[in-house]
């Protein structure tokens, strides 16, 4: 018997060679070649019985509409997907092992399954256990149909037939091809099976949903090319230990991109957060030093977030910068800002900064908060417990706007806080009632304005 040939291929890109090398030619990146057998050529295009012929027709003749939406029954998913889910787009939900992905699309399709068609398609689960799972979660999951299999031919002609109007995937690296020859959750297997999903997603306006496995880093498993096939790509965050999880949009054709879902882990199962403010806010006896308030932007929904920070003498002769939920390099950063420009030196003194709830936050909008708190750590003097403060900061020391400043702070005067420490840029023309604005354009400023006003 002849030996297979293998070939080598790129996790990344999806790239392949002849020979094992230390980087991809195809994307430059390092260590990400695995070795996999090599595909015979296939006698037949397997893409033509669901492949439409396409035509070239002018942009302006086309027509757009807005697609009609599936509501998934939990509004809180409904708001991450852009309204619902879209007939004919697929979905890619990634997250850690046990983090609720599973039990999340089961709620969803069992509120679906009311009035719609729909398929649970498992490869990892038996249905005995999917059974179970959902008399534990007290679902009615008369209309919910369930297939273990992890065939793609098996499963296109399922869907074929019985033409659900949503089908999950669970996962997309357990499923395998016939025409190839490589094992399940390889490079081309993941490949071929979410291309071939997708087409006949495209085809038949069957909603699918994937469930993606992730890597030791916290990536999404298999070629980068998976997360470009799909429509949406959403992903699981916050800590198994916790009860909160948080389900944030990454990539939305049909919505808005980095939309934030929070949700509560119960006995019976994931219920949706109608006031997430209230997640990140954490209840003191009385006022305290180095806790400020600011206002996050995730996608078109204002958050509430406690930004804490603990600066204290340092001991050792590097003094320790240390942040969680923000970013690491932007400390430093901030306080070589503070030093320059406000004449306030913490070059003896460790600082650590927390985002409360574990959410993450990535828009430099936090830099104003941080350097307020990091002053009242210092000074030991709390900031008033009705004030937020938003605003990014420059290496020259000026105070810059932030996107959607207006909305920020009518969600803020809403939850009954009175003061707000904002750039001069974002300065609303009409006041809000109940809400007291003082605009800064440098970190000066902000700092003599707490020294002096806010009795810092």
């Amino acid at each position: 018997m002849a030996k297979a040939k293998s070939v080598y291929s790129c996790t990344e890109c999806g790239g392949q060679v002849l020979k094992w090398q230390g980087q991809c030619p195809h994307c430059q990146q390092w260590n990400t070649l695995v070795e996999t057998v090599a595909e015979a050529a296939p006698t037949s295009n397997r893409f033509s019985l669901i492949a439409d012929t396409s035509k070239i027709q002018r942009l302006s003749e086309v027509e757009a509409r807005e697609e009609s939406r599936i509501p998934s029954g939990v509004a809180e998913f409904d708001r991450v997907l852009g309204g619902g889910l879209v007939a004919g787009s697929v979905v890619l939900i990634g997250g850690d092992p046990g983090i609720g992905k599973s039990t999340l699309l089961l709620q969803s399709l069992g509120e679906i399954g009311a009035g719609r068609r729909v398929l649970y398609v498992s490869g990892e689960e038996s249905p005995q256990q999917i059974a179970l799972r959902a008399r534990r979660l007290g679902l009615d999951a008369r209309h919910v149909h369930v297939l273990a299999e992890i065939n793609l031919e098996k499963i296109q002609a399922v869907i074929t037939t019985d033409k659900p109007e949503v089908a999950v995937i669970d996962s997309i690296q357990t499923l395998y091809s016939g025409a190839l020859q490589s094992a399940p959750g390889s490079v081309a297997q993941v490949r071929e099976c979410a291309a071939q999903l997708t087409r006949l997603a495209k085809a038949s306006g069957t909603t699918v949903i994937f469930v993606g496995h992730v890597t030791k880093e916290g990536a999404l498993a298999g070629p980068r090319v998976l997360e470009h096939m799909v429509d949406t790509v959403l992903y699981f965050e916050g800590d198994t230990h916790s009860s909160f999880r948080l389900v944030r949009a990454f990539k939305n054709r049909f919505g808005a991109v980095n939309e934030l879902g929070v949700f509560a882990m119960t006995d019976k199962g994931l219920k949706g957060v109608s006031n997430p403010s209230a997640l990140f806010l954490s209840q003191h006896g009385g006022e305290v030093a180095g806790s400020c308030v600011m206002v996050t932007q995730e996608g078109t929904r204002p958050l509430l977030v406690e930004i804490q920070a603990l600066v204290d003498e340092a001991h050792a002769p590097n003094p320790r910068r240390l942040s969680v939920g923000l970013e690491q390099n932007r400390l430093a950063l901030l306080l070589a800002v503070l030093h320059r420009h406000a004449g306030i030196a913490c070059f003896d003194q460790d600082v650590f900064v927390n985002a409360v709830g574990g959410v993450r936050i990535t828009e430099p909008a936090a830099d104003l908060a941080v350097l307020m708190a990091i002053v009242s750590s210092l000074r030991n003097r709390p900031l008033p417990t009705k004030l937020v403060v938003f605003g990014e900061i420059g290496l020259a020391g000026e105070i810059r706007p932030v996107q959607r400043g207006q909305e920020r702070l009518k969600e803020a005067a809403k939850l009954g806080f009175t003061q707000a420490l904002i750039p001069k840029a974002n300065k609303p023309r009409q006041a809000i009632a109940g809400l007291e604005v003082f605009a800064v354009e440098r970190v000066e400023q902000a700092v003599a304005r707490l020294r002096d006003a806010l009795a810092v």
